[in-house]
């Protein structure tokens, strides 16, 4: 049976990834997602969660058998932030997967940077300011 009210739109509440080393998935993801803002809010011995102040939008779990190969984006407003979590992700061993600037084929406003972490996830930031653009380039 149909649901008779439906949520206008609907949000992602958590995702989480597997990973085998846990260890050096904390030390990359608590440096790059710092860079947004984003800290450890939970430990339970296998697996964390990271988020913005209390959330825990983004889990991290031990799972001897990963592959890697996800693709996950974090939505920030300002490019400056993409700037930090490109150069964050770097210094923490992760591995440059396209420097941060605009993707126009993605969208006019796309300002992403994407970086693979040790495990072979590629992880994103992306700004949709109309300005960040812009900003990269008057920055050079």
């Amino acid at each position: 049976m149909p649901a008779s009210r439906r949520t206008r739109i609907v949000t992602l509440d958590h995702m989480g990834i597997g990973v085998r080393d846990l260890k050096a998935a904390r030390k990359f993801y608590a440096a790059a997602l710092g860079a947004l803002g984003m800290k450890v809010n939970m430990d339970v011995g296998e697996a964390f969660g990271l988020g913005s102040r209390t959330q825990k939008i983004f889990w991290v779990g031990r799972d001897r058998q990963a592959g890697g190969g996800n693709h996950i984006a974090f939505r920030v407003d300002h490019p400056e932030e993409v700037d930090a979590f490109h150069a964050a992700a770097l210094a923490a061993g992760g591995k440059d997967n396209g420097k941060p600037g605009p993707r126009p084929h993605y969208g006019p406003h796309y300002y992403a940077a994407f970086v693979k972490d040790r495990e072979g996830n590629n992880i994103e930031a992306v700004c949709y300011a109309r300005t960040a653009g812009r900003a990269k380039r008057r920055r050079r």
